[in-house]
């Protein structure tokens, strides 16, 4: 089934895109707002991840309480938050209840009640969450290595920073939201047992007439390669690595999405068998493609002791450039596959697929059908990609490590030159 993609731009700016999908008795939509952890105010870093949880806490007629019970009467599954980019609020129910759902959420961004009794419970939440990192060393990684790889905006985390989300207060986050929830650049993404007229004439008598500018995106710009550590009492070493790739829309994004599921798809693939199965040098590799608005990148990471950290960090960045040499037949039909069987799945979901309609015209400015994405996949040849990885310059490499002791920092200058 290739169930046709609706959409239709308002005279506001938010962007309506619906996939009707018949034969489920369910649906599923996003409501993306282009606002996160990019966009915070200087010295204010959090304000996204407080204000998405405070919206929460009581609009329209009801009171925090009675927001909630409104959803849980409609049987709304209800998920979201606030990221780099963009903060999201989503919902899947059944189709039926889509109307009244749909009419909540309206009342969630343009009438919060935002109320200073309710504030201090959604910065608390805040606040905790960043407190949980404590315990995730990996996140904790990752955190830092954006912070290290952006010299823009991109490089904050949405959790914010303990002194800054302390020192908010409840109306310098409303004025701010005056500022930020707004309809231009917004998109609301719907799939599911729904047809596109109703949809659109519901959207239109809900949003149409909502008014604002919002907050401008930055451009994302990267710091120069370096390498860092941060010294942190743990039994294992993490190992982090970030390096340009392909900008959202290039002709080859699909090459390169093919090169690093080569690289990360399964327990086939190049950095688990050459990093774990055959060396033995870690309990976890991957590497990973991320994109943010007109920039894309590449993630590797390994976990390892601090014994072998050296070695793994040598043999991580070894296989990340080795594969500008090309892949076998084999290694590019096991990633395809495993490309493909992710659309699949995704297209069983109504929520997947409301998830990569916000996503993709978030990141590439239309949606992406997934028989489009499958037929960009298929066609893709051997001599294609290994032309493609051919052409691709050296890469340049930001490592972070996080653990008891650095890896040596030669091993960095060494793979390159």
């Amino acid at each position: 089934m290739n169930p046709a993609i609706h959409t239709h731009t308002f005279d506001n700016g938010l962007t309506l895109v619906v996939q009707e999908m018949s034969w489920l008795p369910s649906v599923s939509f996003d409501l993306l707002l282009p606002f996160g952890a990019t966009t915070d105010p200087e010295g204010a870093s959090g304000s996204a991840v407080v204000l998405a949880e405070w919206l929460y806490r009581g609009a329209g007629a009801r009171d925090s309480r009675g927001f909630s019970d409104a959803l849980d009467a409609l049987g709304v599954r209800r998920s979201g938050g606030a990221g780099g980019e963009s903060t999201l609020v989503s919902g899947s129910l059944l189709a039926d209840a889509l109307p009244e759902a749909l009419a909540l959420y309206a009342d969630l961004v343009r009438r919060p009640h935002l109320s200073d009794a309710e504030f201090g419970l959604a910065r608390t939440v805040a606040l905790q969450e960043l407190d949980a990192l404590d315990d995730s060393p990996t996140q904790r990684l990752f955190i830092a290595l954006s912070k290290a790889y952006f010299a823009s905006a991109h490089g904050r985390s949405h959790y914010g920073e303990a002194d800054d989300l302390k020192a908010l207060t409840a109306d310098a986050v409303r004025q701010d939201a005056a500022r930020r929830l707004a309809p231009n650049g917004a998109i609301l993404s719907v799939a599911g047992g729904v047809r596109w007229r109703e949809v659109k004439g519901l959207a239109e008598e809900l949003f149409a007439d909502w008014q604002g500018a919002g907050a401008p995106l930055p451009v994302a710009q990267v710091a120069q390669p370096h390498h860092e550590h941060i010294a942190a009492k743990t039994a294992q070493t993490q190992i982090g690595v970030a390096y340009e790739a392909l900008p959202p829309g290039h002709p080859d994004w699909y090459k390169n999405a093919l090169a690093v599921a080569v690289l990360s798809k399964g327990m086939g693939s190049r950095l688990f068998s050459e990093v774990r199965e055959k060396r033995g040098l870690v309990y976890s590799v991957m590497a990973v493609g991320r994109a943010v608005r007109g920039y894309g990148y590449t993630l590797g990471y390994a976990g390892t002791t601090p014994e072998r950290a050296d070695e793994t960090l040598r043999v991580l960045l070894g296989e990340l450039v080795r594969l500008r040499e090309g892949v076998s037949g084999e290694e590019l039909e096991r990633a395809r596959t495993g490309l493909l069987a992710g659309l699949v799945m995704e297209g069983e979901s109504s929520g997947g697929v409301a998830a990569g309609l916000a996503r993709n015209t978030f990141l590439f400015g239309s949606p992406r059908p997934l028989e489009t994405v499958r037929a960009e996949l298929s066609a893709v040849t051997l001599g294609a990609l290994n032309s493609y990885l051919a052409e691709r310059p050296e890469p340049h490499f930001t490592v972070l490590t996080l653990g008891p002791t650095a890896p040596a920092a030669e091993k960095v200058s060494a793979v390159r030159a």
